[in-house]
């Protein structure tokens, strides 16, 4: 046959709960011997002075950010000098002053298309002035004096020059 055991799912939960009962029973005495004998007093002093120099290094770290933040040229490249008071009433001027760095540039960059513009057309005056002056060239050589009597003499003309002078008309 068979033993008829007791069987209680809880069991193993009510045992960790009367541990974790007892244990805590006996931190509690643990601290009120500590605080009859005094030691509780000392470690409480120790928790304050290190609280005390937690916070001193803390104040020490946030003044020397603060310093560090406070150079004028450390808040210049971060843009934290924008945020100042003294400065936003000053935000009209900075962005009028913006415009005009703007309105330079766009003027600087208009002059120098129009001077390429015009070396570009200086050039081509250039070719074209030198286009005329061949032009001329061979206008003279066709119509010059010896060129026009000899081309008479081709096709069988005599130039004469005329027996009266020429008059000047005024």
């Amino acid at each position: 046959m068979y033993k008829d055991t007791d069987f209680n799912p809880d069991r193993e939960r009510e045992a960790q709960a009367a541990a974790e009962r007892e244990a805590l029973a006996r931190t509690i005495r643990r601290e009120v011997l500590r605080m009859n004998s005094g030691e509780a007093e000392d470690d409480l002093r120790i928790d304050r002075e290190q609280m005390e120099a937690e916070r001193a290094e803390r104040a020490a770290e946030e003044e020397k950010s603060r310093k560090r933040s406070s150079s004028l040229w450390r808040q210049m490249f971060s843009g934290r000098i924008l945020l100042h008071d003294n400065v936003r009433e000053n935000y009209r001027y900075i962005g009028i002053i913006a415009a005009m760095f703007f309105a330079s540039i766009v003027v600087l960059f208009w002059t120098l298309s129009l001077d390429i513009r015009y070396a570009r057309l200086s050039t081509e005056v250039q070719l074209l002035h030198e286009r005329s002056i061949r032009l001329q060239e061979q206008c003279y050589r066709r119509c010059s004096h010896s060129a026009i009597v000899e081309s008479l003499r081709e096709r069988g003309l005599e130039l004469y020059d005329p027996l009266r002078p020429n008059e000047v008309i005024e």
